[in-house]
């Protein structure tokens, strides 16, 4: 199939599984065509039969920002015209869905080109943050009830779509995925002294995201501060946005500069994963949780909250530990019970490795897309 997939390139859920997607589906023999304003964060650009297609905003003086909604529909709509294409995915509902939509209809309208069958796959804050937003409400909910189909990451953001936005259609749920083939433990004994560097025979607590207020990374730190009155330990934050500055501060404040690094975006986590003991995840909502899931599958036990899709991901005492999203001494005790016992955090790694393996590699969770494209390239609802 000629398959047109639309995402954001920043580092995050949606521009990483959609990226990897287009690169699993290449490697299953299809053409793929990623749109985006440029190279998303994980592109590759050695794979046969996978092309990148830059989105062009022209400055124009008269708008106050560069309009990537109509530059985006624009390039559907000229890459639909030079060569058929059977399928627009658009990832994150805002706006890739809305402007799938309308070139969709554009080409439908005209003789040049047949009109490609559409798909929206929604990813979490798009719909739970942006899309339930009065300014965007109606028009992501038209968007998502005109696709030809949509999926959605979790059982629990399709029931936060349908609850908050009335959507009354069928959404199919189809998780995240990781190649499990690169995702799985690979000491790196050079990055762990480094780490390690100050504090020779600490444990190592680790915490990925894109440091945006729903990550809630100034609890990161105070379920650490909790761990250190108990446990010799570093925390290693990955990741940039907006709360890293002032959490930077507020760490030189309290006088942690020596047990806490900010190491910024990471192109190959594996190795930052394979050098923790214990993943710390206390976000307010995770529709899904990928940052869970590549921790898991590198063995590293997870301690989360229990919010949005993250039960879904983690069984609460077998692959990790689910807490309640305020229970900051709680997670801090579970933090504990596992750099404290070398077994129990061996039992409960070893248990997510081999979760993430039976449920959510490549292999088992791509198939399910196809089946998306030929399901509505057939007609079928």
């Amino acid at each position: 199939m000629r398959i047109a997939i639309l995402c954001y390139a920043s580092v995050g859920g949606s521009g990483v599984v959609a990226t990897e997607l287009a690169r699993a589906l290449a490697y299953r023999g299809h053409q793929v065509y990623v749109l985006s304003r440029e190279r998303p964060f994980k592109w590759r650009s050695e794979v046969r039969g996978l092309s990148f297609v830059q989105v062009q905003m022209p400055d124009y003086p008269l708008f106050r920002e560069p309009q990537y909604f109509l530059g985006l529909t624009n390039s559907i709509v000229k890459l639909a015209r030079s060569q058929p294409i059977d399928i627009v995915h658009a990832h994150y509902a805002v706006p890739h869905a809305t402007a799938a939509y309308l070139a969709r209809e554009m080409l439908a309208r005209g003789s040049r080109a047949r009109a490609p069958r559409t798909i929206a796959t929604l990813h979490g804050t798009d719909i739970t943050l942006v899309g339930s937003d009065p300014s965007y409400e109606a028009v992501v909910s038209y968007s998502i009830e005109h696709a030809d189909l949509v999926t959605a990451v979790s059982a629990s953001l399709r029931d936060d779509t349908v609850r908050s936005l009335g959507i009354g259609r069928d959404i199919r749920v189809i998780p995240n995925f990781l190649d499990c083939s690169e995702w799985r433990r690979r000491p790196d004994p050079a990055l762990r002294k480094q780490i390690c560097s100050s504090h020779e025979n600490a444990s190592v607590v680790i915490h990925v995201s894109n440091f945006r207020p729903v990550k809630r990374v100034g609890l990161v730190v105070d379920v650490f501060r909790r761990v250190l009155e108990r446990v010799d330990a570093v925390l290693v934050m990955v990741g940039d946005g907006p709360d890293r500055e002032p959490l930077e501060r507020d760490v030189e404040e309290l006088g942690l500069q020596s047990r806490v690094w900010f190491v910024g975006e990471q192109h190959d986590l594996v190795p930052w994963l394979s050098s923790a003991d214990v993943f710390l995840l206390p976000s307010s909502q995770e529709s899904f949780g990928l940052a869970a899931l590549e921790a898991m599958a590198c063995e590293v036990p997870v301690v989360a909250s229990r919010v949005g899709g993250l039960p879904e991901v983690i069984e609460d005492g077998a692959t990790g530990f689910l807490c309640p999203a305020d229970g900051v001494d709680l997670m801090a005790a579970r933090a504990i019970d596992l750099l404290a016992d070398q077994a129990l955090r061996t039992r409960i790694g070893r248990a997510s490795a081999e979760h993430v393996r039976a449920n959510f590699c490549t292999g088992t969770v791509v198939p399910l897309y196809e089946e998306c494209y030929r399901a509505v390239l057939a007609g079928e609802p």
